[in-house]
């Protein structure tokens, strides 16, 4: 009677837990309009759902394509673009949600702590925003969870299963993006949880090295699938244009590195919150409690944190997502602690309070009033107040939409890759009266096509940056809309005629 109690009791939270979930992460999923990345990897995904000839179309700028790849199931089923492309961050997040649970209750056989990790994870401001964008992130937290997961259950166990999913994991990383090469680089330091206590341990650990082995072969044989693609050499390509390669790191070794490493650390502590960040650290303080476990979390989370610091060239707070995940874990000894010790108390409730309470309200304001969210500037400029924010495309979009049921209509765009004219191209782009043409640079007058086009439809111009337009177009200012709390960036929509003041 007691174990079936227990179940019900496991049923109903993981009940609660998960609509807890799919709450935060689905409410207002599209309050935040399309961002410019977003647009490119839904366009993607879009063009390699109708055509199988383009399911490696990311390669074209160096981008692996798991994410694409399930963005284009999800588009089989479900109209809204963004809507799908988004889904599959949120179920991404499902499987981050659930694997740091397991990964806290695995890393110190505590089922308590596995659970505050799970709920940290929930809160997390940066967790929230990145499970409801459609971009590669999400994703790779997830990966590198289940990959540190099944890397210490491997030197825990030593076993061949262990090693054959460790490896399938590690490739779905690869595939995905670049950084999932880390979780296979970092599994040497998981020999510190080996248990040399064993009287075979010698052994036992030469058929550990030998099982990294068959992991690492297996997932370099998916990340081969690439091969298949003469596009292959993007990548490497791509990645030159994030991280410097080594030959051109050696001139300037230090150059950049502190400040690189103060703008991740302020990305950091701004999405975490103080009062989390301070739980992370206070296990530091105790170290004979747990000392191999606790190195092993932080040694994840420090050695890639420090090589982006090195070798990072342009860095988005978004790199570092998935570096956090250990830190939530060692966060959740923290909170166990007080909850164990003063949990039932005035003290430990305050304690509690003041560890959630920035978090929660974040994440309130980034659920109902984004433009008012407290995240950091960089994430702020790129998501709400600046260019790369796509406020006024989806209104653009149903404006021409709108005016093609009953004419042809022409769009002219500034720009040929990214938000524009991608984030028009997602939801018009298969309307027989909608035609979509990227312009970039803006010529100083309207080049033939557009002035052929006057002559013949309705014809607009969507501009990014209106101080960019030139003074010799005949526009007319058709709306406007502001990017966030700016007003002084706006997304313009024009039309072009011809008139007695506005000659072509």
């Amino acid at each position: 009677m007691a174990s079936q109690r227990k179940v019900l009791w496991w049923i109903i939270g993981g009940a609660v837990f998960l609509a807890l979930f799919f709450l935060t992460r689905l409410y207002n999923l599209t309050v935040l309009p399309i961002f410019t990345d977003e647009a490119i990897y839904i366009r993607w995904s879009q063009i390699g759902s109708r055509d199988a000839a383009w399911r490696f179309i990311s390669l074209v700028d160096g981008k692996q394509p798991l994410y694409t790849w399930i963005a284009m199931v999800f588009m089989r089923f479900i109209e809204d673009p963004v809507l799908a492309g988004r889904l599959v961050s949120v179920f991404a997040g499902l499987g981050s949600f659930i694997g740091m649970f397991i990964l806290g209750r695995e890393v110190f056989k505590s089922t308590r702590i596995g659970i505050i990790a799970s709920m940290l994870y929930l809160i997390s401001p940066f967790t929230l925003v990145y499970d409801r964008m459609a971009l590669y992130d999400s994703l790779t937290a997830m990966v590198s969870i289940w990959s540190l997961y099944l890397a210490i259950l491997l030197v825990r166990r030593v076993r061949l299963d262990v090693a054959l999913i460790f490896g399938m994991v590690l490739g779905l990383g690869m595939l995905n993006k670049t950084s999932g090469f880390l979780s296979l680089y970092m599994v040497p330091a998981t020999v510190v949880l080996f248990d040399f206590q064993r009287k075979d341990r010698l052994q036992r650990l030469g058929r550990w090295v030998i099982l990294v082995g068959v992991g690492a072969f297996v997932a370099y044989a998916m990340y081969s699938i690439l091969r298949l693609s003469p596009l292959f050499n993007m990548v490497g390509q791509k990645d030159a244009v994030f991280i410097y390669p080594f030959g051109e790191w050696t001139r300037h070794p230090t150059e950049f590195f502190m400040g690189n490493i103060q703008g991740l650390f302020d990305w950091l502590i701004g999405y975490l919150t103080w009062p989390v960040w301070i739980a992370v650290l206070l296990p530091a303080f105790t170290f004979w409690k747990h000392p191999r476990e606790k190195l092993l979390l932080y040694g994840w989370w420090l050695a890639p944190f420090i090589a982006l610091a090195l070798f990072g060239r342009v860095l988005y707070p978004r790199f570092i997502l998935f570096m956090t995940m250990p830190l939530l874990v060692l966060a959740s000894l923290t909170i166990n602690s007080i909850a164990l010790r003063w949990g039932k108390t005035v003290l430990g409730v305050i304690l509690l309070g003041v560890l959630i309470f920035p978090s929660v309200w974040t994440d309130y304001l980034l659920l109902t009033q984004p433009t008012h969210a407290l995240i950091p500037q960089a994430d702020r400029g790129q998501y709400i107040n600046d260019w790369p924010a796509g406020w006024g495309v989806k209104e653009v979009s149903d404006f021409i939409l709108e005016k093609s049921q009953k004419e042809k209509v022409v769009v002219f765009t500034e720009g040929t890759f990214g938000l524009l004219p991608y984030g028009l191209e997602i939801w018009l782009v298969d309307k027989p009266n909608i035609k979509i043409h990227g312009i970039w640079p803006l010529p100083e007058t309207p080049p033939p096509e557009v002035v052929e086009s006057v002559s013949q439809n309705s014809t607009y111009l969507v501009a990014n940056s209106p101080e960019d337009v030139p003074k010799g177009w005949p526009l007319t200012l058709v709306d406007s809309y502001a990017k966030g709390l700016r007003i002084d960036r706006t997304l313009r929509l024009y039309k072009i005629e011809m008139s007695p003041a506005n000659p072509i």
